[in-house]
């Protein structure tokens, strides 16, 4: 367990810095980090063969439910022109299910998830076109399965190799295609199939502007504010719709899964939660964006237990302006992977794993009144560790009702 928290301790303290900036800096310029920074996003088919062989002796079926495709996020930083650093995860949209156990109705999943560090080397074919290599190590995580109680496939957490090779095409400074092939051994230690993921994506780098421009951007008329305190309310008594809709997990007639997969739910439900959040402005465009960190104290309830439960957090939050009016600014936010200390691991009997876990927040939101000085959001929250740990049933806050002054 001390292993666990001070591996995201050190996530802890890697955020801090990444999203810090020196006062004399101008905001309308990116940090030398995030100048040279980059996001990626992949999507395609992911092979991990499962099969009767991974469960105990006595228990098989003779179908199983596979759903290929999965998804691969990653944040990089380019050390030089060519070589790279990376963080990310990679894991199936859905999970790869055994049907029938035994032929007596047991069906049950089993989950994979991969977060990791690697390094990236390319190699320039053309003026357009390159070649990479990648290499690195996963923090690997399985769910496995239990049926009355005993445990059938066991769950897994270990370190793993990741390797992987691909093709990248340059469309303009800022945007590159990728062709991705990624790479996971075999562990016959964890009793653990190799796992194979072929994508398709892009990469976006992050772009410097030059002083002129940043000056022009710094003395324009577009509100961003420089700080912002608020408070916020929730409570479990209006529901968890807006939560499952974007967890695309409502029930909706006979959909059982309706809404937008962009979020998450949790097994743990907050019945009344209350936040304190201040926000400063770490980075903003010209119009559109802007960049924040931040830093919460949160009380929830759980809606079962009447468990109390304390939260602290620190977060980058992403802010995306979609209406500018006279009398207001209308805009949508998201934050994600926020390292939280959260008092309580043990609620409602449940283990949600180590204390330091991970906030994630989305919401839409306004400024009003003279000089946009008044705030009002509406917000949902998340805690969990991002299945880093085979514990992580997750904590679902309701929508919250917040009320913000900027300064």
């Amino acid at each position: 367990m001390k292993n666990k928290n001070r591996f995201l301790l050190l996530i802890f303290f890697l955020s801090v810095s990444l999203f810090s900036q020196e006062e004399e800096k101008q905001k309308t310029k990116f940090t030398n980090f995030l100048a040279n920074s980059y996001y990626s996003v992949n999507f395609g088919g992911i092979f991990y063969p499962f099969s009767n062989d991974n469960l105990i002796e006595g228990y098989q079926t003779e179908t199983f439910s596979k759903n290929w495709f999965s998804g691969r996020f990653m944040l990089g930083h380019k050390i030089t022109n060519n070589l790279s650093a990376q963080f990310g995860t990679m894991r199936p949209a859905s999970w790869f299910k055994y049907n029938n156990v035994n032929n007596i109705g047991y069906e049950r999943s089993v989950w994979i998830n991969a977060w990791f560090l690697s390094l990236k080397k390319d190699f320039k074919l053309s003026n357009k076109t390159s070649f990479y290599a990648e290499a690195g190590i996963a923090n690997l995580t399985r769910f496995g399965f239990s049926i009355d109680d005993k445990e059938i496939y066991n769950d897994a957490h270990y370190a793993s190799l990741i390797y992987g090779l691909g093709l990248q095409y340059r469309l303009t400074e800022k945007w590159r295609l990728s062709a991705n092939g990624t790479f996971l051994p075999k562990s016959e230690k964890q009793n653990q199939p190799s796992i194979s993921q072929f994508s398709l994506g892009f990469e976006y780098h992050l772009q410097q502007v030059d002083d002129k421009t940043a000056n022009e951007y710094a003395k324009n008329d577009y509100f961003f504010p420089n700080n912002i305190l608020q408070f916020s309310y929730g409570t479990g008594e209006i529901g968890f719709g807006l939560n499952e809709f974007f967890g695309m997990s409502m029930k909706v007639g006979n959909f059982e899964s309706f809404g937008i997969p962009v979020f998450w739910v949790g097994e743990i439900k907050a019945q009344h939660a209350v936040s304190l959040t201040y926000q400063r402005l770490i980075y903003r465009s010209e119009k559109i964006f802007s960049l924040d960190w931040g830093v919460s104290a949160t009380y929830f309830q759980s809606t079962r237990g009447k468990t109390d439960v304390f939260a602290f957090s620190i977060f980058p939050v992403l802010r995306f302006y979609l209406l500018r009016k006279k009398d207001y600014d209308f805009y949508t936010n998201y934050s994600i992977i926020g390292p939280t200390y959260i008092s309580k691991s043990d609620i409602d009997n449940t283990q949600t794993g180590p204390k330091t876990t991970y906030q994630d927040t989305m919401g839409f939101g306004v400024f009003f009144g003279k000089k946009r000085r008044y705030n009002f959001e509406l917000r949902i929250m998340h805690y969990s560790n991002g299945n880093i740990f085979t514990k992580n049933d997750g904590v679902a806050i309701p929508i919250q009702f917040t009320l913000g002054k900027t300064f």
